[in-house]
């Protein structure tokens, strides 16, 4: 089991969540944040004042799979949230040691797969 934490432009969250789903990667948890990477520093002014912009809004999705689909939610994401620019992201692919289903109880691999109570 892997946990693949990608870190991706907002405007390209639709595209990503479809090509995750296509994939048959359906479970994902989606964050809100914001980096300083690659990008320039962006400086404005409001009312006169200067700003700099040090960090970027970006989204940041976390995603446990079993191994069978590792490469496939990696090919999405790729895919996906690609524009060949500066300031795409990165993706992170981190061992996890153990997945436990509250409601059930379910551990690991049957943890993360989807559940029958919801998908009949």
């Amino acid at each position: 089991m892997k946990l693949i934490t990608a870190i991706i432009r907002p405007e390209r969250l639709e595209d990503v969540k479809a090509a995750l789903f296509e994939a048959e990667v359906t479970g994902l948890t989606l964050h809100r944040v914001a980096g300083h990477g690659g990008e320039t520093v962006a400086f404005e002014s409001y009312r006169g004042a200067p700003l700099v912009y040090e960090f970027h809004e970006k989204v940041q999705l976390d995603i446990a799979v079993s191994e069978p689909f590792v490469e496939a939610t990696l090919a999405a994401i790729l895919k996906a949230a690609r524009t060949g620019e500066v300031g795409d992201g990165k993706i992170f692919v981190r061992p996890l040691e153990r997945v436990v289903r509250i409601r059930t109880g379910e551990t690991d691999v049957d943890a993360l797969t989807p559940d029958p109570m919801r998908f009949p």
